[in-house]
């Protein structure tokens, strides 16, 4: 699929590794351990994995737009397969629902910004583009006192202006290699064809969890990459933080 696809409102360990244990064995238990504490005092952040995805066969699922309530069953499934993903919040749903960040964070998931509204960045002032960007930042802290490292521009637009601005902030811009349309084929299995179709060693799968059908189709969608030896990983992980802020990135 099209890198540059708008959004709309918008692993391998070993060959057999079985769907019912798609994460690495040592992750249940690092993810067990992890604990939120108070906004105030900071999250205990569950540490990235140590996984060499120039070795094994790694995948980022990705998921924009949230959070929303139907985040808690896509959690839920994402729990009962031992699969660690990557969040893309956009800021004034975090402030709407800090609860659901604060259980993506203590579940061993990594939380990036998506701005503030769903603003088409690339039409933006650098003002604007900057108030869109540290808006969700602070919403995001408020809601459960961490600090996202990684950003994605609504619908992967971006420009020499956005570049400039998330280099400033110290922030990689992550676009994505697989898009399945899932915001406008609202299909699970149609949504889960495209993912496992599409999916290649080292790719970020874009997904929305605004989604009831995109959601629904996740089981699935892990099962069948886990029964071809995906490992999944979240995107620091995939890249082993080795990412340049201001720069793209769309797969390892």
């Amino acid at each position: 699929m099209a890198v540059a696809a708008a959004c709309g409102w918008v692993s391998s360990l070993a060959p057999g590794l079985a769907a019912g244990h798609t994460g690495l064995a040592a992750s249940r238990q690092t993810v067990g351990q992890a604990r939120l504490v108070s906004a105030q005092r900071g999250p205990v952040a569950t540490p990235p994995r140590k996984i060499d995805c120039r070795k094994v066969k790694c995948i980022a699922l990705t998921f924009d737009d949230g959070p929303v309530s139907g985040t808690n069953k896509l959690l839920k499934y994402l729990a009962a397969k031992h699969v660690r993903a990557t969040f893309f919040l956009v800021g004034q749903n975090a402030k709407a629902h800090p609860e659901i960040v604060r259980k993506e964070l203590a579940a061993g998931h990594e939380v990036g910004n998506h701005s503030y509204t769903h603003a088409d960045l690339s039409r933006l002032s650098t003002s604007g583009i900057t108030s869109e960007i540290t808006k969700t930042q602070k919403a995001i802290h408020a809601a459960s006192g961490f600090t996202p490292k990684l950003m994605r521009p609504p619908y992967g637009a971006t420009n020499s202006r956005v570049a400039s601005v998330t280099k400033r902030l110290g922030m990689p811009q992550i676009i994505w290699a697989v898009d399945p349309l899932d915001w406008r084929d609202r299909n699970s299995k149609t949504v889960e064809r495209r993912v496992v179709g599409n999916a290649r060693s080292g790719y970020i799968v874009l997904m929305h969890d605004i989604h009831p059908t995109t959601v629904a189709a996740v089981p699935a969608i892990i099962s069948r990459l886990a029964a071809k030896g995906y490992v999944f990983v979240t995107v620091s992980e995939l890249f082993a933080n080795h990412l340049t802020p201001g720069k793209r990135y769309a797969r390892r």
